[in-house]
């Protein structure tokens, strides 16, 4: 689920601000080109774990509890790039206009819902209902709500008549993602909390959000303190010896912001 900032694509260019005022020029094409960067990332995401393979040592990754404490050190040049999921980086970038996005450096990603390993009988209901949400478009027009031209144009509501009579389900999240999750006023809203209460509404279960850092989401899961965990989480392998996955609901890539 989450990532950092990196400088990328042929002839990109930027200033890299150090303790005593000092400056160095820095040019990236390639992830060969982060290797001597310092880069910021939220702890436990894709951007962690792609950031950390292309560095030449630990030492220069900077890891934060919060993607916007990481945008936050690039501006003040504490960093030279963050690596992150594409869409909290253009919310991001839309909000501060002295950065970019470098695109185009990893190979895209899938999303999935995490759950213990070996509960295939939830896995099964959840697979049934995202492939409903998706066949009878929700799952599109919860996606536009957040991002695109239509942002604000659908609301998604459970309907009239929905019974919880199977109890509650707990989903593990981090709600610093936007516009996966995110929290306005006291409430955790975005496109995974709205997609969760549409597959548990379809399922007849009432549904209760667990905000958490993001790199307790898996034991959490795994532990049984919650059923399921939804965070713009990408499905890896190594993330697979510890938890089951639902199908794909949505695909993704990690890009790098730097300043301009």
């Amino acid at each position: 689920m989450k990532k950092a900032v990196v400088f990328a694509m042929t002839g990109i260019m930027a200033v890299s601000m150090f303790g005593c005022g000092s400056k160095k020029q820095v040019e990236v094409s390639s992830v060969d080109d982060l290797k001597d960067l310092t880069i910021g990332v939220q702890t436990g995401t894709t951007g962690d774990s792609n950031a950390s393979d292309a560095v030449a040592s630990d030492s220069q990754m900077k890891r934060y509890n919060k993607g916007a404490d990481a945008i936050q050190a690039l501006k003040t040049g504490k960093i030279d790039a963050v690596v992150i999921d594409s869409l909290p980086a253009q919310k991001f970038v839309d909000a501060n206009d002295d950065l970019k996005i470098v695109e185009n450096i990893w190979e895209p990603e899938e999303y999935a819902i995490c759950l213990k390993k070996g509960n295939t009988e939830l896995t099964e209901k959840m697979n049934a209902a995202i492939k409903e949400l998706k066949e009878d478009g929700t799952l599109d027009k919860i996606m536009a709500n957040y991002i695109g031209d239509d942002q604000g144009s659908y609301q998604y509501e459970t309907p009239e008549g929905t019974e919880y009579t199977n109890g509650t389900l707990t989903m593990a999240t981090n709600a610093e993602f936007e516009p996966w999750e995110y929290k306005e006023g006291d409430n955790i809203v975005g496109i995974d909390a709205d997609m969760a209460k549409a597959i548990c509404d379809k399922m007849g279960y009432d549904l209760k959000i667990d905000d958490m850092a993001f790199e307790s989401i898996l034991a959490a899961v795994s532990s049984g303190k919650a059923e399921f965990g939804a965070a713009g989480m990408t499905v890896t392998d190594e993330r697979k010896e510890s938890v089951d996955f639902t199908d794909t609901y949505a695909n993704a890539s990690q890009v790098v912001i730097v300043r301009k």
